[in-house]
Parts: structure tokens; C-alpha cells; sequence
């Protein structure tokens, strides 16, 4: 059996374990903090947050920012329409707007229909 595969594996976990042991934090985006703020444990004393000096991410600021997150790819730039110029009126789904000159007006597809007599002889 050959050890390749297995001299392999080592020296791609190896290289994974030194990438993790990188990782730069300071890195990481800046956010308004925990909403744990100075909280600390009644038992213990030590605080119960990550950065216990940060404030709340709550308020307008954050509703802002969270409003401002996707706004420019899901903003529709849509090119104006010729045929949207004639439009007088549009009433809602399912009816036909009113126009400027000749108006369009569709016919249902069946306007009768025949009936069939039931046929049981099984």
C-alpha cells in the first residue's frame, strides 16, 4: 500500500491547522456590539459578553444600516417602457388597463359547451 495518500492528508490538515492559527481578528467587520453590554454573572463576577464595554446594536443606526445592507442588487433600474405612455388608468390584476386609443378587449376561449351523456355499460 502506499503512504502518498496518507503523507497527503497530513500535509493538507497541517496546512488547514496553520491557516485557523492565522486568522487575524482584527480582520473580522466592526459591529455595534452584544446586547449583553457590562452584564456580569452574580456568582462569579466575570463579565457575560465577549466586549462587555459595547453597546447595544439596537436603535436607528442599526435599523439603518440593516436597511442599507442590499440595497444595490436589490434595487430594479427598470428602462422605461414605450407602450406604458398610452396608459390612462390601471385598474388591477386580472383586468385590462384603459388606454389611449383603440381598445383591446379579450373574448374568453369557450363561450359554450356541449354536454356529454354518460355511457355505462362496464
Amino acid at each position: 500500500m502506499s503512504h502518498l495518500p496518507l503523507i497527503g492528508l497530513s500535509l493538507v490538515m497541517m496546512l488547514f491547522t496553520a491557516v485557523c492559527v492565522s486568522a487575524n481578528p482584527s480582520m473580522l467587520p466592526k459591529h455595534e456590539g452584544y446586547p449583553m453590554g457590562k452584564a456580569t454573572d452574580p456568582v462569579t463576577g466575570q463579565s457575560l459578553s465577549n466586549d462587555p464595554g459595547q453597546k447595544n446594536a439596537t436603535g436607528t443606526k442599526a435599523l439603518e444600516q440593516a436597511a442599507v445592507v442590499d440595497d444595490q442588487h436589490s434595487r430594479q433600474n427598470l428602462s422605461p417602457n414605450r407602450n406604458d405612455r398610452r396608459l390612462l388608468e390601471k385598474p388591477g390584476a386580472g383586468l385590462l388597463p384603459k388606454v389611449e386609443g383603440p381598445q383591446i378587449k379579450i373574448e374568453p376561449p369557450v363561450k359554450e359547451a356541449t354536454k356529454m351523456q354518460a355511457d355505462p355499460k362496464d
